[in-house]
């Protein structure tokens, strides 16, 4: 793969969880390098950063979070090769991460009563790693 540098503002970089981190705990200077990283993986990740940055920004109105719902499923409508990219990058995400880690990563609510959740670990041991 040929490398590139690539210039992106702070405030898109920062809705990125991954760079975030690599910008708060020092990791990154003025470069940041991303391993594993395809030139069109990385466009896509700029351009959704942008998008949300701006329609945060704009948040005036029902009709932004609409038209940004619409720009998702659009956005997310790719080729096969683009798919499996983005599939392979989650999945690197959330690999080795106990449940409450990937809650955490991804802001999902935990909504099961605990009773609700015993089962699920009761019926699924396999899912969590017992």
């Amino acid at each position: 793969m040929r490398q590139s540098n690539v210039q992106v503002e702070e405030t898109f970089m920062l809705q990125s969880k991954v760079l975030m981190d690599m910008i708060e705990l020092g990791c990154a200077d003025d470069n940041i390098p991303l391993q594993d990283v395809t030139a069109d993986i990385l466009a896509m990740v700029i351009e959704y950063c942008k998008k949300h940055v701006v329609n945060a920004n704009n948040k005036k109105e029902f009709d932004v979070d609409e038209s940004l719902k619409k720009w998702d499923a659009d956005f997310v409508d790719v080729d096969l090769r683009t798919l499996y990219d983005l599939i392979y990058k989650f999945a690197d995400i959330i690999k080795y991460k106990s449940i409450s880690e990937i809650r955490k990563i991804f802001h999902i609510q935990n909504d099961l009563t605990p009773a609700e959740e015993e089962e699920i670990r009761t019926t699924n041991p396999w899912a969590f790693g017992n």
